[in-house]
């Protein structure tokens, strides 16, 4: 498989062999992520590699209770890692105060990313599969508790690595003309917005398992692993709120709104206590442009 054929048909994998990932390939995988993209090359991240079944088993715990969390058998816990920078920067005689810095923040986070992803296509070339857990951003304080991570020190991504047991087919993605612009952006049509998104979920009909293959894959992976009847509360819930469609699905369901909206006071105070402060946001002062004046 060459490099774009590998890249175009990756999926995430979330049934696993009960089979070790060598600790040779393990490094690999590590000397790939500290060798990613890192803006300015600070590497403000660390990775906490997870292989203890009673860990793993409270990881997944603390993401949601995702089985294949605990049924991989190492998972990587990606960290925005401003106490190392913290402390070279102090014992080099200057204040680094990156904590408390938005554009810090982003630029590490980007930083995460790419050594995240990095790490998962070289997974993908070496016979592994992976899945994203983007889940932990949302308890970063019982996962920093269970992990010791010092102040400073925030996991933002945990990436579940194993040898496929199997692998999902019929996830759709979006073309390349639905997301790429020729020198500016294009705003499509109505009837051509309605249409990608279409083909990409497919209908919503009385086969809601064979839907959730395509549009909710988690439900039906983790009844398959935890028999837990996910997929039969996933469609009681979709009867009870008239799910007709897949935004519907996706922003009533899914990720109901009012709740994503509520987290934001949660993930402030959990960002605070791990010691990131942004003085200047969600202050109810307005924004100032880039000459500090406020925008109008």
């Amino acid at each position: 498989m060459d490099l774009y054929e590998l890249l175009t048909s990756r999926r995430s994998v979330r049934h696993f062999e009960n089979r070790p990932v060598e600790d040779e390939l393990l490094n690999e995988l590590l000397d790939a992520a500290a060798n990613a993209p890192s803006g300015g090359n600070i590497q403000p991240i660390s990775i906490v590699v997870v292989r203890e079944a009673d860990r793993r088993a409270t990881l997944a715990e603390i993401v949601g209770d995702q089985p294949w969390v605990r049924n991989a058998p190492v998972s990587l816990v990606f960290c925005l890692d401003f106490h190392r920078v913290g402390r070279w920067a102090s014992l080099s005689g200057v204040e680094f105060r990156g904590h408390e810095a938005m554009m810090f923040f982003l630029i590490g986070y980007a930083d995460l990313m790419c050594a995240a992803q990095t790490v998962t296509i070289l997974a993908e070339d070496r016979g592994l599969g992976s899945v994203y857990v983007g889940t932990v951003i949302a308890r970063t304080q019982p996962a920093a508790r269970l992990l010791e991570l010092p102040e400073g020190v925030l996991p933002l991504m945990v990436l579940s690595l194993g040898y496929p047991a199997s692998r999902p087919s019929g996830i759709p993605k979006l073309p390349r003309d639905v997301i790429s612009h020729d020198e500016r952006y294009r705003v499509s049509a109505d009837e051509d917005l309605v249409a990608a998104f279409e083909a990409k979920y497919g209908p919503i009909d009385d086969n809601v398992e064979k839907y959730f293959e395509r549009a909710y894959v988690e439900v039906v992976e983790a009844d398959r692993q935890h028999d837990d009847d996910w997929t039969a509360r996933a469609q009681h819930r979709m009867e009870k709120l008239n799910i007709r469609n897949s935004a519907q699905f996706l922003f009533e369901l899914r990720y109901p709104q009012d709740m994503m909206v509520e987290l934001n006071e949660e993930l402030r105070g959990d960002f605070g206590r791990a010691g990131f402060r942004f003085p200047g946001f969600s202050s109810g002062e307005e924004p100032a442009d880039n000459e500090g004046n406020a925008a109008r």
